[in-house]
């Protein structure tokens, strides 16, 4: 009897060990073809991807082919790893804790993936508008958008591992959205000015650089515009602190769209016995002779109105930075005081009367 048990003992074991055998060579297996699809799919995508990327316009397929190849085949290994320790007769919690490892590495590789793939995106993106001029924009939205879909995708992955390990996402997703409404009712006005923040950075009333006018007369160029507000640095080197929401419901005077160029305007008036054509033309030859006047398009002198005590002109005249325009003008007022004097021309004032009566 203890023969036949000791011959039973001898071919379970040798059953067993033939089984773990049989296991383990059909995970070796699928190890190795997953980790000689891996090695393919890194070919194609290297020598292949490039042919197939090259027939497009632009080289943003390019970019995120050359990011992503080697994860894709770094991904493709791992899951023939998740699948092979999946075929193995492991213990429940030795199976567990290694599959489940390898899930949240795979879950890792692919958010990477994703990552990857949005920040070429982006920064295809910022070129193109540095491209056009538009560095600004790209500035201050990309790493916004940035930040954001990085918090997406990781969000995502948070929920993918959750829901693989049973757990109950519903019950998350209510308590992320509550936890989110509660944030945006005691942070109401904070959220105001970043919706107003994302309005000027898509709208673009005005970029980084540009100089612009105030409702209350304020003059200075845009420093930044955040989120929460936009900072001006005025003519006088003083910061300007506004919220979003005061610009997005104010009227903003823009010197520097659609390109830098100003006009300049002097008003002048001349004595009634002066000749309106001649001093017209000696307005434009005056502005002629300044080199930062513009020559196209050119100066312009006008009869305006008949005043109390003079002929109102006017004198038109472009510039080709707004920067320069105070400068500028100094120059024609010089020239125009110093010719008027030469030619006689007069420049009236008002001269008031009085007659005292006697009692």
């Amino acid at each position: 009897m203890s023969r036949y048990l000791e011959l039973f003992l001898v071919r379970e074991g040798e059953g067993v060990i033939l089984f773990w055998l049989k296991e383990g060579l059909l995970a070796l297996l699928i190890i190795a073809l997953f980790w000689g699809l891996s090695l393919a799919v890194r070919y194609l995508l290297t020598t292949w991807g490039p042919r197939f990327t090259a027939i497009t316009r632009t080289d943003l397929d390019d970019r995120i082919l050359s990011r992503i190849t080697p994860p894709v085949s770094l991904l493709i290994f791992f899951a023939g790893l998740f699948l092979a320790v999946r075929a193995l007769p492991l213990p429940e919690k030795v199976h567990l804790v290694a599959a489940g490892t390898l899930f949240i590495a795979n879950v890792i590789i692919l958010t990477n993936i994703g990552y990857r793939s949005l920040h070429e995106l982006l920064e295809w993106y910022a070129t193109r508008m540095a491209e056009r001029g538009n560095e600004g924009l790209d500035r201050q939205l990309a790493p916004l958008v940035e930040k954001l879909g990085t918090l997406f995708l990781i969000i995502t992955s948070l929920m993918i591992t959750l829901k693989h390990f049973n757990f109950d996402i519903l019950s998350f997703v209510t308590a992320l959205g509550i936890g989110s409404l509660a944030i945006g009712m005691a942070a109401k006005d904070t959220l105001a000015q970043v919706i107003s923040g994302f309005t000027l950075m898509l709208d673009r009333p005005f970029r980084i650089g540009d100089r612009i006018q105030l409702t209350g007369g304020q003059v200075g160029d845009v420093a930044d515009i955040g989120l929460r507000s936009t900072r001006i640095r005025t003519l006088d080197n003083m910061l300007l602190v506004i919220p979003n929401s005061d610009l997005c419901n104010a009227m903003v005077t823009n010197h520097s769209f659609p390109d830098f160029r100003v006009r300049g305007r002097i008003n002048i008036g001349v004595g009634y016995e002066s000749d309106v054509e001649v001093v017209k033309q000696l307005l434009l030859e005056i502005a002629r002779e300044v080199n930062a006047v513009l020559a196209d398009p050119g100066p312009e002198a006008y009869f305006v109105s008949f005043g109390e005590n003079a002929l109102n002109m006017t004198l038109f005249f472009w510039v080709a930075e707004y920067t320069k325009l105070l400068s500028v003008t100094d120059q024609v007022n010089s020239l125009i005081i110093s010719r008027f004097r030469e030619r006689k021309i007069e420049i009236p004032f008002p001269i008031r009367m009085m007659i005292m009566k006697k009692d």
